[in-house]
């Protein structure tokens, strides 16, 4: 019951916000869930031993986040979190094998919490609030094909030192549910686009979704942790639930802006 309670509560919030309040209010939140899902890749990057300025590296990630949300040149704030990292790096004067270790856990948030997130912003305010919802279904779907389509059908198991409980199976009627979901919500909110170039879209949509979920549980099975926190009842932490949406979301937004017809 309590994982039902916070789904709903979740579901609420989410597209509440992105249905029913203007743009900058999913930036906003956007910003909210990158100051969390950091805070939880801290303590990951903590219990494998890297060492990262906490309140630099945050900082970065929120500006990241609202540079990409905003529709700036997300290069600068790229390319100038780069180098303060590297400074405070310098600045510590510990020469030896985790320097590399602490530098690039340092740099990974900025391009795995922060970029996505704001493009998820960005879709809202570029896109619309449909094309915030169209990524929502694909993304839902693919769970619960993924889910069903393993226990009924699921044999070979697609990462077992990662995620046991996956199968190539699942993650094919994944793949093959999402990509109908996401050609048929195309047509009706993209409908220039032509059919084979949606199929294709929502298939890597699907495909990244599923690379992103294996590579949070990837970080904290190499942590020794079954979930990123408790902040969420029943499921987790926010990384936990964000984990598709953090590789899904910059490949739709690569789509809305490079691959529509126009």
């Amino acid at each position: 019951m309590t994982r039902i309670l916070s789904a709903v509560v979740l579901l609420v919030i989410v597209i509440g916000t992105v249905w029913f309040l203007p743009p900058i209010a999913t930036l906003a939140l956007a910003l909210v869930a990158s100051a969390a899902a950091f805070y939880e890749y801290a303590e990951i990057s903590a219990a494998v031993g890297a060492r990262i300025p906490r309140l630099v590296c945050g900082a970065a990630v929120a500006a990241v986040c609202a540079l990409v949300g905003l529709g700036a040149p997300v290069v600068i704030a790229l390319l100038s979190a780069l180098v303060i990292i590297g400074a405070l790096a310098v600045a510590a004067g510990r020469p030896g094998p985790g320097v590399l270790l602490d530098a690039s856990a340092a740099i990974l948030p900025l391009v795995y919490i922060g970029v996505p997130l704001g493009a998820l912003a960005q879709i809202r305010s570029a896109a619309g609030r449909e094309a915030v919802l169209l990524l929502a279904i694909v993304i839902i779907v693919s769970d619960s094909a993924q889910y069903y389509t393993g226990r009924a059908l699921g044999r070979r198991p697609l990462a077992p030192t990662i995620s046991p409980k996956k199968t190539v199976e699942g993650a094919v009627g994944g793949m093959v549910c999402a990509t109908i979901a996401f050609a048929i919500g195309a047509r009706w909110l993209f409908p220039a686009t032509p059919l084979p170039v949606a199929v294709i879209a929502g298939a890597v949509l699907a495909a990244a979704g599923i690379i992103g979920d294996l590579f949070e549980s990837l970080l904290k099975r190499s942590a020794g942790m079954k979930d990123s926190s408790a902040l969420i009842p029943g499921h987790g932490g926010v990384l936990d639930r964000i984990d598709s949406w953090l590789f899904a979301a910059p490949v739709f937004y690569v789509f809305i802006n490079y691959a529509i017809a126009p």
